[in-house]
Formats: C-alpha cells, structure tokens, sequence
C-alpha cells in the first residue's frame, strides 16, 4: 500500500484551519474576551423568508408517503435546474438545462472537476488566489504557474503569450482581493485559452455582489467563452447558504477537447463522473435554492447583499480615513489592504488579534503577492462591524 506523496507537498495545515487552531488557543487563554470576526467569509444573517417556506414545505413532504423523495437526479432536479436557467437568461445568458449541473457546493466542484483532467495538465492561477484552486491540483501531482496580481495591475492579472499553461482559474470578484474583471480583461483570457486550447475555470461565488452593471457577472457574457470556459456559481453567499450547501457548475455543451484524434465532450465526461461519484443534493436544500433563485427569493437576499455591502463601506471608509491603501469592497464582500507600516500579513494577524481582537485573514495564505496584505470581510452585524472599525481606528491612529 502506498500513499498518495502528492500531498505531502502541501502546505502542514489548510489557511483557515490555521487561523482556527490560533484562535482556540487564544481563547482558552483568554475565555473572558470578546473576539470580534471578520476573517473566514461566513455570513451571519438568517436565510430569506421564503427560502426557510421553502425548506419547510420540502421537510413536510419527506414526511409523506406520497410526496416522499428518495435519491434525485446527481445533476440535479429540473425545478432548480430550470430556476438557475431562468436566473441567467434575466441577465442575456442562454443555457440548456443539461448543461446546468446542481452540487453542494462551489468548493466541492471546483476541487473535484480535477477528476476530468490528466495529470500531465499545467496549470495558472493568479497570486494571490483561493487556496483550494491550488491544493486540489498539488494533491494530483500538477505543476501550478502563477500569473502576479500585483497593486499595479489592480490585482487582475492579464495573460501572458510567454507563458503556456493548459488550464486558467479566474475569480472575479476575487477572492481574497475583492477585484473584479471588466468584460475587457476577461475576453483576454478567453481569447487566450481559445488560441492555446487550454480551458478557462471561472469561479462567480460572489457574483451576486457586482453592483456595477458594466461589470460582467459570468464568464458566458464573454464572446467565444463557451468553447473554452466552465463556471462555478454558489448559493453560500448570494443566499447565505454557506450552512445549508448548494451550488452549480456549468459546462456548455461545445466545450470539446481531443484525446486520441476525436473531439471529447467535457459535459459528457462531467455527466459521467457526478453519476458516478455523486449521489445528488438533497431534495430539500434544491427547494430551497429553488426558492431563492426565484424573483421574489432574489429580491428578499438582495437585502442581506446590500446589508453587508454597508458593513463594506464601513470598513473601506475606516482606511480612507487612514490613509491605507485597499482594493475591493464596492463590488464585493471582502476588503483587501495593505499592512500598515510594511508588516508582515501573519505579524499584523497577531497585532489585530492581541492588541484589539479584532480577526482578520493574513494574505500570505493566498500567495506570495499577499504576504504584506490583509482581507476582512463584511458577513458581520453592522454593531461588530462598526465596533471593530471603532478598534482598528484606534490601532491605525497610534501607528501612523
């Protein structure tokens, strides 16, 4: 028997479960202290209204015979299928409902989508970036590239002739940057991955915090992204599902690659392994997203969206006021800013965490670009939010 020594590459412990083994010892050294979170991107406020109908309806029926559901569809039901349909036709994106495939979760897909690919592919992310699109690719043996989100470029990478890889991620709005691509740069990357042949994996989770309409929400909006794209949309934050788990995945039906001289479907490949790897999301968390995806349900999460878009703004005018460099914010959840004084993300991690208890993500957890930045997130209440800027005023005062 032999492990897979891929792993052993990784880094000893995944980003957040670091910061969470710091934080449990400090609060067993300080029991009595009150921590103020706006490190992990988890949302704090209740699902809508008629996605909890919605849930409860669906619970009720799992209680009767004749409304009973067993296994479902692994790609998921036509209720939610033709609900995620019709949420991007609203937005001039047309899709066929067998190319719309439900999960549990962007995370989950975004990871297992590795199954499709050969282990010889190479791959580019940006830095910094999620760490999950890196170490499900370290963990199959890959080579990774990084293409360099610098201040300079406003953390948005554009492609390189000079460098070849077979497969791009892209998060726009990024996470942890908050940087969102115009229409512009991302037809730079599809027209890349369409003259290389490679293929473009396009992470939307935070596509419901785009306000600004000249900003592209999916990859499908782009000219010729359907030959060379696949998106991943998610629930946990559009929805506050991060609790409840449901996402999607999208493959267009074009999207063909060679192996052995002939044209493969990625769709069909995609089909084959969820049928087989994957027995589906439960019944009640599709009614749920069904509900949510739905005019109404859309219009009772917006106000969750634009709540935390005030925590956001919060935020953002706390380091004007100071001074501090930041990106992100105006079309996303999370704020991205420099370390005051050139410090160190996981020293700065230490001084907000003991000197204010204020808790924040050190950006050296998402690339080597990050190692003097800092993410906070806006999925607090507005009175933790507005105390831990209080806070952090209070810390930026006194080392400028």
């Amino acid at each position: 028997m032999k492990l897979n020594a891929n792993y052993l590459n990784l880094k000893p412990s995944y980003l957040f479960s670091e910061i969470a083994h710091r934080l449990n010892a400090y609060c067993e050294a300080h029991p009595d202290n009150q921590l103020i979170r706006l490190g992990i991107g988890d949302v704090t406020l209740p699902l809508a209204p008629l996605v909890v109908e919605a849930l409860r309806e669906a619970a009720s029926e799992q209680g009767k015979k004749e409304s009973f559901h067993g296994y479902g569809p692994e790609q998921g039901y036509d209720f939610l299928r033709d609900a995620i349909r019709l949420y991007y036709e609203d937005r001039g994106v047309s899709l066929a409902m067998n190319e719309i495939f439900a999960s549990d979760g962007a995370k989950s897909d975004t990871g297992n989508i590795t199954d499709l690919f050969d282990k010889d592919n190479t791959i580019l992310v940006p830095d910094p970036v999620y760490p999950v699109y890196v170490d499900t690719n370290l963990m199959d043996g890959r080579r990774v590239l990084y293409a360099a989100g610098t201040p300079e470029n406003g953390f948005l990478p554009l492609p390189d002739e000079n460098v070849t890889a077979d497969i791009v991620y892209i998060c726009s709005p990024n996470n942890p940057t908050g940087a969102v691509y115009t229409s512009e740069g991302l037809k730079a990357w599809v027209d890349y991955c369409v003259k290389h042949r490679s293929l473009l994996l396009f992470d939307a989770a935070y596509e419901a915090f785009v306000s600004d309409e000249s900003l592209p929400r999916s990859i499908f909006e782009i000219e010729g992204a359907r030959k060379c794209a696949i998106e991943f949309g998610s629930l946990s934050k559009t929805a506050g599902f991060t609790g409840t788990r449901c996402g999607y995945t999208i493959v267009p039906s074009e999207l063909t690659f060679p192996v052995n001289g002939e044209e493969i479907s990625v769709n069909s490949l995609w089909l084959r392994r969820q049928t087989t790897k994957f027995n589906g999301t439960s019944y009640i968390v599709q009614k749920g997203a069904a509900a949510a995806f739905s005019k109404e349900g859309m219009a009772e999460c917006r106000k969750n969206i634009d709540y935390y878009r005030e925590n956001a703004n919060c935020i953002a005018d706390t380091l004007k006021d100071h001074g501090i460099r930041f990106f992100g914010g105006i079309n996303s959840p999370y704020i991205w800013f420099e370390c005051p004084g050139g410090a160190e993300s996981w020293e700065f991690f230490d001084i907000m965490l003991n000197r204010i208890e204020v808790v924040g993500t050190p950006g050296a957890g998402f690339g080597e670009n990050g190692k003097n930045y800092f993410r906070l997130t806006s999925f607090n209440t507005h009175e933790n939010t507005q105390e831990a800027m209080r806070r952090l005023a209070g810390l930026l005062s006194e080392r400028s």
